[in-house]
């Protein structure tokens, strides 16, 4: 494998990391917050534990456009400023509405990092290690995740009442030091030759993407031949992409309908309310953590020797079984360590499931004309799923108000029953990609008539 390529991959796959340590450090916050504005269940799902979420709503179904126009390099370096701006800002706010707005900047980088990191990763790596250089996307996020958890962790208590201050504003210091890092990577050589036709400057990267010259060569024609098709391809809503659409929009849909995000933003207040409470939840919390980071290894490890679609049904098993299981835990209350055991499994599902699939498998099924925008649309539809089920968690889990806070069964069972559709969906209708190239995979899933235009 290129060292090059790796370290460009792995450059940029640290925009994850940003993204899972800037969604889930919110979960350190949360109950210290409820307590020093005492907003309502609604308000507080609202101001303080979505708004980030919304955020990333915007920037993943905009990231497209920039992503597009001025590429995907400059695009990843406006995603440090932005990251690094909303950890300063909202550890000095003094009000929730200062605060909601920093966390709804750094929303709109984790979007928009969704968005132009998986396809930059995509467009410099070879058929044959796609699966294992983009899932290193997936590896920085949950690393974040687990980071921001043992950040959580260690801070509580250094700040007294302004612990959760030190607990948001520590991501500054990543993010400015992967803002100087991404500077130093190469342009997308397929953006450089389907926006600005500049062969010369793309030929030596495809160069080193592939390590022979003629093959460079080859594949620069074939990415040239894809800028000539007619511009009316360039609609992303043309029915000849149907198919890639519905592709994207149900492994997004899956996977927020899996209840990940319900159980990472609120793995604390989830472990008191199942009696591991106190400042064990925080450390407990670190072993979900810690899971979900050894399994999504082991997922980047198999992406590209069992496939996506494989993974997505191995995943999608271990979902139904561990989710069925945590309801039973709560609805019999049976030993928390049990419980949190299920749990475990739970994000261990996830992590060689889903995790490691859905950012590889959204960034390959696109045309090149239209990627920047598909991967919006397929990010966009997974934040808006994210955001409406974390604002309206508290309203069903609250301490003293929530509907199913004696009954929290209910929705581990509803997100098993989800969980029976996706494993249907991946063996009826998903394809598998692994292997392939993106051109010629934008063969295979385009309708036939569609380089005949």
């Amino acid at each position: 494998m290129n060292k090059k390529v790796v370290f460009w991959s792995a450059t940029v796959a640290l925009a994850g990391f940003l993204f899972g340590f800037d969604t889930v450090v919110i979960s350190g916050a949360n109950k210290p917050l409820q307590e020093l504005w005492q907003l309502s269940p609604i308000n507080h799902g609202t101001f303080i534990m979505s708004m980030a979420l919304w955020g990333t709503v915007l920037g993943a179904l905009l990231g497209g456009i920039p992503t597009k126009k001025i590429g995907r390099k400059t695009t990843l370096i406006w995603i440090g400023i932005l990251f690094l701006a909303s950890a300063l800002g909202s550890a000095l706010a003094n009000d929730p509405y200062v605060f909601s707005f920093f966390r709804f900047i750094g929303g709109i980088g984790v979007g928009v990092s969704s968005v132009a990191a998986p396809i930059y990763i995509s467009e410099i790596t070879s058929p044959e290690n796609r699966g294992r250089l983009g899932a290193l996307y997936q590896f920085c996020l949950v690393f974040g995740i687990l980071i921001a958890f043992v950040s959580n962790w260690t801070l509580k208590g250094v700040g007294g009442d302004n612990d959760w201050r030190w607990m948001l504003g520590v991501e500054a210091i990543p993010a400015f030091f992967y803002t100087l890092m991404v500077l130093k990577v190469p342009k997308s050589p397929r953006w450089l030759i389907l926006q600005k036709s500049d062969e010369e400057n793309a030929l030596p990267i495809l160069n080193t993407i592939y390590g022979n010259l003629e093959i460079a060569k080859s594949k620069l024609l074939e990415i040239k031949a894809n800028a000539i098709l007619p511009k009316s391809n360039d609609n992303l809503f043309n029915k000849k992409y149907n198919r890639v659409l519905w592709l994207g929009f149900f492994i997004a849909f899956f996977n927020q309908l899996s209840g990940i995000n319900f159980v990472l933003y609120y793995a604390p207040q989830i472990l008191e309310q199942a009696g591991l409470g106190g400042s064990d939840s925080l450390f407990n919390a670190i072993a979900i953590g810690i899971v979900n980071l050894l399994f999504t290894l082991l997922g980047v490890r198999l992406i590209d020797k069992l496939g996506r679609r494989q993974l997505i049904i191995i995943g999608s098993i271990g979902y139904i079984f561990s989710l069925i299981m945590v309801g039973v835990c709560f609805q019999m209350d049976l030993s928390s360590t049990l419980l949190l055991t299920f749990i475990c499994l739970f994000v261990a599902s996830h992590a060689i499931g889903q995790g490691a699939v859905i950012w590889v498998f959204i960034s390959e099924i696109f045309p090149n004309r239209v990627r920047s925008y598909g991967q919006s649309w397929g990010t966009g539809t997974h934040w808006v799923f994210a955001a409406i089920i974390t604002l309206v968690t508290p309203f069903f889990i609250d301490d003293k108000e929530g509907l199913f806070r004696d009954n929290l069964e209910i929705i581990y069972y509803f997100f098993a029953g989800m969980m029976v559709l996706q494993l249907l969906w991946a063996i009826f209708k998903m394809p598998e990609t692994k292997g392939i190239s993106l051109e010629d995979l934008e063969k295979q899933l385009i309708e036939d008539d569609f380089h005949s235009n």
